[in-house]
């Protein structure tokens, strides 16, 4: 085998698992702080307070997508369950976006990889997705089979896992071996949830950033750093198109959205890939099963619209503020030194003692529950895992 593709092999290998171990502690942080508020924030409160889709409706449905858990399929859960409760459509679509764009942690991973302005753009592109959102549904609500998609919610809708004691204070939850125990089963599940999407992801964007070439790039996302607003347009098209192909999401986005930026994607075209987890296949074959065909196709269009305007009005906005970053603070993944003594590797010391206590505590209580996914699409993604990890064992050892 020629020995420049087994050191490009190598170089995919080192860069996907130093990305990772980069990432880690913040994944940790940001699943315990979700775990927590899972634990002591009841859902059963959150229900009971949304209405129609007036404003106070939509700023609480919001409100509970910030404190909820960032996994695209517990967001759509969430989203059923309040949906098939009673709430309208606009909060419900609110708390699904928020949850997945407006959380803790997908803003420490984008800060680590892309820096602050990225993360700015996220949170600040969150509200614009809800409040553009809100104004097309209003603008197509009689395209939208409302009553018909809530009678498929309420039938498809699972039993749901019981809220913690709520008789409990605060200080009394604290001081709970019991919650903590139940903080600990929810640290293991939201690994449990994602850990086949980061391992893809991170695998893809170490091949990416490894094998394919810049030029490539520039063929796909036209116009380069600097393009005119009909490329931008279509940098902006690109982003969702080529997410909606993927089984990555939002967290294993992050590292290939950098690979992205650092070969001369623009703003515009690296925010709208990064809000694309919602428009991806799996997601919307969840919707199917939730509200059927003619309400899931409804909801992809709208996320499409408002991805790409999203992505424009932050474009053109930071660029009118002078904030629009440039592709140079992104330093090239295979550049980078991932594995040293520094902060990184003390935080990452901690998260995995954390875990690794989380994880015992859990497994000692109720078992491991390995389980390869429910649909296609999940066990294609676990295999697709495994592929991974002897892809990066193999680059490893050839190196």
């Amino acid at each position: 085998m020629d020995s420049s593709f087994l050191a490009t092999w190598h170089q995919s290998s080192v860069t996907a698992l130093g990305l990772f171990w980069t990432a880690f502690w913040a994944f940790g942080l940001g699943y315990l702080i979700s775990a927590m508020i899972q634990v002591f924030v009841t859902r059963e409160k959150m229900q009971d307070t949304m209405g129609e889709d007036g404003p106070r409706s939509v700023a609480l449905g919001t409100f509970f997508g910030f404190i909820s858990s960032s996994c695209s399929f517990a967001a759509l859960s969430g989203a059923r369950a309040f949906f098939a409760k009673g709430a309208g459509l606009v909060p419900s679509m609110a708390f699904l976006l928020a949850s997945t764009n407006l959380v803790i942690e997908l803003g420490i991973i984008i800060g680590i990889f892309l820096g602050w302005q990225f993360v700015v753009g996220e949170y600040i592109g969150g509200i614009l997705l809800i409040l553009l959102m809100w104004l097309v549904i209003r603008m197509t609500r009689g395209m939208a089979p409302i009553e018909e998609a809530r009678k498929k919610a309420q039938e498809s809708q699972a039993d749901e896992e019981g809220d913690t004691d709520e008789s409990k204070s605060w200080s009394e939850k604290l001081r709970s071996r019991e919650v903590w125990a139940e903080v600990a089963k929810r640290y293991f599940m939201e690994w449990q949830m994602v850990w086949k999407d980061v391992t893809v992801g991170f695998t893809i964007a170490g091949i990416i950033a490894a094998f394919v070439p810049k030029e490539f790039f520039e063929w796909l996302f036209i116009g380069g750093e600097d393009p005119n607003f009909l490329e931008l347009v279509a940098q902006s098209l690109v982003g969702p198109i080529a997410a909606f192909f993927t089984f990555i999401g939002s967290m294993g986005n992050i590292p290939l959205a950098a690979v992205l930026y650092g070969n001369g994607v623009a703003f515009a075209g690296i925010m709208a890939f990064i809000f694309s987890d919602l428009v991806v296949i799996p997601v919307l074959r969840v919707h199917a099963k939730y509200y059927g065909w003619k309400m899931a196709l409804y909801i992809l269009g709208v996320f499409l619209v408002i991805i790409v305007a999203t992505a424009l009005l932050l474009h053109y906005g930071f660029a009118a503020l002078g904030l629009l970053p440039s592709a140079d603070q992104v330093k090239a993944v295979t550049d980078r030194e991932f594995f040293v003594i520094d902060y990184t590797f003390w935080l990452n010391m901690a998260f995995l003692a954390l875990s690794a206590a989380f994880v015992g505590w859990k497994v000692k209580k109720s078992g491991f529950d390995a389980s390869l996914g429910k649909g296609f699409l999940e066990k294609l993604l676990f295999w697709l895992a495994l592929v991974a990890y002897v892809w990066l064992g193999i680059g490893l050892f050839i190196g």
